[in-house]
């Protein structure tokens, strides 16, 4: 859903390795999407399944996803055997969905507001993105309920979202989390998938037929990225998160860099109504003494350092620092995001003065 990698970039310090595919335009000759769009999951599913390095395989979805194709691919063998299916080296063990306890119940009254008025299952039925929640909730296998610490203080709260829960999937095994922490054979090799159950699901096989609608059309969902190198006034960025400005927008993170902190940049992660701010760490150019100035690459060679930020140390007046924000939404209204952020930025003139000027600053960021 997105031009930037932003998780890649914040776990790569722990060893992983993230594989970002692009996107495919393809021509439909047989109507059949498993085999073409998708065609990626399966290069990179064998391409795992052959170093023989690993026993499981988590694939995280974007947050707008459905997850019935997902499930679809699995089942799809070439009529042609040219191409093996992914059941040929994996199996399909549990389809997990995360439920935000403390928004979930906010957008369930809104999704009863809709069947109410009749308009979910007309024809002219505009589905909302409340409707691709309740999807996920329905086809899992395991719902975790995370986020429960935020509801501790209302005690009903938790029995109605379990209620919930098991009346829109009651075969879905129930996990309350905090912070997303689960026991790891909860969601490992448990055996909860069943193709069986998965085929009465509504919609089945309509990825086969070429009836299925991308969640960008059907639910108006897009993406935008701000990058920029400039730092953020710390005071004007401040003024601006408290301000009404998270209308539309489902899910945003990134890594921000303001003008009084020239050593560290910040990480920033929105989910609904709950905002986290943390370090992100030490900017690369920061780590570099200016006496080695010149000799960056050979400073950095080695420590396994992404290609494209050594680049952006040269390339920029001030290194790696910059602004990359990625924002998803309903609706998005992106210019306005847009003239929001860059009104934060240092003007011109402050730009010029530089880190003199800029450590004189209000900065009401914690430390």
């Amino acid at each position: 859903m997105s031009d930037v990698n932003i998780d890649a970039s914040l776990i790569a310090n722990g060893g992983a390795n993230l594989s970002r595919t692009e996107e495919k335009m393809v021509e439909m000759t047989n109507g059949c999407i498993c085999c073409t769009l998708r065609e990626d999951l399966l290069v990179e599913v064998a391409r795992l399944a052959a170093e023989k390095r690993f026993d499981y395989l988590l694939i995280e979805s974007t947050g707008i996803s459905e997850p019935l194709p997902v499930a679809e691919t699995f089942t799809f063998a070439d009529p042609n055997g040219e191409k093996r299916s992914l059941s040929d080296i994996s199996r399909l063990d549990t389809m997990v969905t995360v439920v935000d306890a403390c928004n979930f119940l906010q957008d369930y009254k809104d999704a009863e507001s809709l069947h109410e008025k009749g308009e979910s299952l007309g024809p002219e039925d505009h589905r909302t993105v409340t409707d691709l929640f309740i999807d996920q909730v329905e086809f899992a296998d395991c719902i975790i309920l995370n986020k429960m610490d935020l509801i501790a203080d209302e005690p009903k709260k938790d029995i109605l979202l379990m209620e919930i829960m098991t009346k829109l999937n009651p075969r879905a095994k129930i996990i309350t989390a905090t912070n997303g922490q689960v026991p790891l054979n909860e969601i490992l090799n448990t055996g909860l998938f069943s193709f069986e159950e998965a085929r009465a699901a509504p919609g089945w096989l309509k990825e086969i037929r070429g009836e299925h609608t991308p969640e960008t059309e059907e639910y108006g969902i897009s993406s935008m990225t701000f990058r920029v190198h400039r730092p953020f006034h710390p005071e004007r960025f401040w003024n601006f998160l408290h301000n009404d400005w998270m209308h539309g927008i489902v899910r945003s993170k990134g890594t921000f860099w303001l003008a009084t902190r020239m050593q560290t940049g910040g990480t920033w992660s929105q989910a609904g109504g709950q905002v986290h701010i943390t370090c992100a760490g030490t900017w690369l150019a920061a780590m570099i003494p200016p006496s080695l100035d010149g000799e960056k690459i050979s400073v950095l060679d080695g420590l396994g350092i992404p290609q494209k930020l050594i680049d952006q140390l040269d390339n920029n007046k001030y290194g790696d620092r910059r602004q990359e924000l990625v924002y998803i939404g309903v609706h998005l209204d992106k210019e306005k995001i847009n003239e929001g952020l860059t009104s934060c930025l240092v003007t011109d003139e402050e730009f010029e003065a530089g880190p003199d000027l800029w450590e004189t600053f209000n900065d009401p960021f914690p430390s």
